[in-house]
Formats: structure tokens, sequence, C-alpha cells
């Protein structure tokens, strides 16, 4: 029977171990936590527990909040100057209370008089929470925890690639000069430019570092954010992301992860009673706790070297 659930994995994993002919003395939570453990171990180590992702993200701006919803008052693309603070800003755009801006010198700060240099309007800012800070002023993006590791940034406005050039750009020219009539396009001489342009960004434009750690969930990449993106600009990102169980069932019937819950599961049993080894019990029969600890060390073991050799996938890239 396939398992499809986590309740069936730890059914399976408690039968393998004897149940219910014998009692397995583990808590609810001691099967649970070593679920999780066993789960960790898969989506990290083993090839189907990780898959090649697509990290989009549309950069936002930093936001001065208003005390009303005053903000449409100021005018989109005006330097706003702070009355306290005498930080500077350019609306980008605004909602409400709420005004996007871009080019941030430095931080508004709460109840001061912030006025538009072309409207000539003021507002105040608010008295709790005056200004966020948004993707170009942090200098990074937040990932979703499911990401094992960012592995390559798109690029956008370069020589060539995705974001054209408009008009000038190469693949545009040659869709409207020469696609027209497949028989007439000379895919030679489009093949001997798409090369020689890829040659040139090799040389002239060199790849944007970027940064990653699972623990902070941050990317960052080391540009000058003001100069490189927009507000609104798309940051599209390559990474690997973890399996989950919760949206792919067939994650539970896995070979390798019964096998290594089941151990842990059994480990954890032996933990549990090796503190009474050698008590009899009526009828002579004896705990030996430890026996079973070790079994489950040793099978652990196996499971792992198993692991590295069998389903292990070769380092095949870098984070950065």
């Amino acid at each position: 029977m396939a398992l499809a659930s986590r309740q069936d994995l730890k059914d399976y994993c408690l039968r393998r171990l004897g149940f219910p002919v014998i009692e397995i003395n583990v808590d609810e939570d001691q099967i649970e936590d070593r679920i999780d453990d066993a789960i960790q171990f898969w989506q990290e180590y083993h090839f189907d527990g990780s898959e090649r992702a697509y990290v989009k993200r549309q950069l936002t701006g930093s936001v001065v909040n208003l005390t009303a919803n005053l903000a449409n008052n100021f005018t989109v693309g005006e330097t706003i100057t702070g009355g306290t603070s005498g930080a500077t800003a350019k609306v980008v755009s605004t909602d409400g209370s709420q005004i996007t801006v871009d080019n941030v010198s430095k931080e508004f700060v709460v109840s001061e008089s912030v006025t538009g240099n072309q409207s000539g309007y003021t507002a105040n800012t608010s008295s709790s929470g005056a200004y966020t800070k948004g993707d170009l002023e942090n200098g990074y993006i937040p990932i979703g925890d499911n990401i094992l590791g960012v592995t390559k940034l798109f690029k956008f406005g370069t020589v060539y690639g995705a974001k054209s050039d408009g008009l000038f750009d190469v693949d545009y020219q040659f869709a409207l000069n020469d696609m027209y009539n497949l028989l007439s396009a000379d895919l030679t001489y489009y093949s001997l430019v798409k090369t020689h342009m890829s040659t040139l960004e090799n040389i002239f434009v060199s790849d944007r570092q970027i940064r990653f750690n699972r623990k902070t969930n941050r990317l960052y990449i080391d540009t000058d954010w003001d100069q490189t993106f927009d507000v609104g600009d798309y940051v599209i990102a390559e990474a690997m992301a973890m399996v989950e169980g919760t949206d792919y069932t067939e994650v539970y019937d896995d070979m390798f992860l019964k096998k290594y819950t089941t151990a842990l599961i059994k480990r954890q049993w032996g933990e549990n009673m090796k503190k009474f080894g050698g008590i009899q019990l009526p009828g002579g029969v004896i705990l030996n706790g430890d026996q079973i600890f070790q079994e489950a060390v040793a099978e652990i073991q196996q499971i792992e070297e198993e692991m590295q050799l069998k389903y292990e996938l070769p380092p095949s890239f870098m984070v950065g």
C-alpha cells in the first residue's frame, strides 16, 4: 500500500518495529521529531528531496507613512524633504497615506513635516512607524525558507538578453527583417552575430555577485541598487527548493525515507529503554534497550553511507 500522508509514514514505521504485536515505548512527540529529522535529512541530501525552482521578486521601494490619506497631493517624480531629519527622496508613487520613494538620502523620522519641491505641499509623517525600508534600500530580497541554495541570478538589460534594447535589439531586428520568410533568413549570419554579442558581454559585462545564507533567508546582490534597479523591476534567480510532503504526498512513500525514519524511531526507542537494561519482567522477559539502541545506530550509519553512495547528487552548484 502506497503511503500518502505523514500519518501513513508513522504507522508504517511502527509496524516495521513490531507494533501492535509489541509495545513501542516512544512518545508521540518523539515520533514526530524523528519524522522531522528524517524528512530534513532527505530534503538536504537525497536527489529527490529538492528541485530546481525560480524565485521571482518585484523590487519594492521604501515607504513614507503619513498621518492621513494625503499622499496623492504630492507629485510623482518630485523630491520630498523631511523638516526634522533633513532626509530627501524621490516620489515614485502615492497611495492613500503612503508615499513610495526611491533615492533616499537617509531615514525619515516620526511626526516630522514632509514637503515636496514641485507641488509645495506639506504633510506630517505618522507618529508610529513613519518609515519602512524597501528592497532597494535594504540591498537584499527576502527568500522563502524552503530554498536550499541560490545558484544563479538572471541578467536583464545587458548587451543581449531577455530585456531587449527595443528596436535596436538583435533578436527584434532579425525577426522584423528576416523571419517573415524563413526560407530567406540567414541563420548562419544570425548565429555568428549572437556569438559575437555574447563574447562582448563576457568581456565587458561581469556577472553580479550574489550571497545567500539559508539561516537569514536573504539574497544579497552586490551592486549599486539605486543605479542598477528601479522600483518595480523584477529580479529572477535560479534556486534549489525543498520538495514538501504537504505539496507532494509521494514524498512519504519514498523508499529511503521509510527506511531512515524507521531507524531513527528505533534509536529513540532504544534510548528510552536503556535505563531499564537488565530488568526482568514477569514471565522471564529481560529488557535490553541498549541492544536496540546499538542496532539502530548501526542501521542509521549504514543508511547514511548508502545515501552518499546511491542517492546524493555530486556537488554541482555554489551559493553566491
